[in-house]
């Protein structure tokens, strides 16, 4: 049975998530919007959250003006996966940064070298 926790509350997780990534790094993110979805895609339905843009370590030097990139976590499968709330806000945290470390060009086999996947 999944976590009952509001939308409010599970976006107050994603804020703390935010809040808690060092300086060094926040104010290298730009140009990228954070969104949450109820559902995940149903071709994979066990997404916890995904990065869609061009990596930091990919843009061209004409990159400027275009939109920004994305990284929406997917609620549902978030709160189907934690037994508690802590391990809900743990879960959120590790997403929200295993996501913007796509944006910085980081790829899954280092995410999970350094415990993020």
């Amino acid at each position: 049975m999944p976590l009952d926790i509001s939308p409010a509350d599970f976006d107050a997780l994603v804020d703390a998530a935010l809040d808690e990534l060092p300086a060094e790094i926040a104010r290298l993110v730009h140009n990228v919007v954070l969104l949450v979805e109820q559902h995940a895609p149903a071709d994979d339905p066990d997404l916890l959250g995904v990065y869609d843009g061009v990596a930091l370590t990919e843009r061209a030097a004409n990159h400027a003006g275009a939109l920004p990139d994305r990284i929406t976590l997917f609620r549902e499968p978030l709160l189907e996966l934690c037994a508690s709330p802590q391990e809900l806000a743990d879960e959120v945290r590790i997403t929200v940064v295993h996501e913007i470390a796509h944006h910085f060009g980081i790829d899954e086999a280092r995410l999970h070298d350094l415990g993020y996947a």
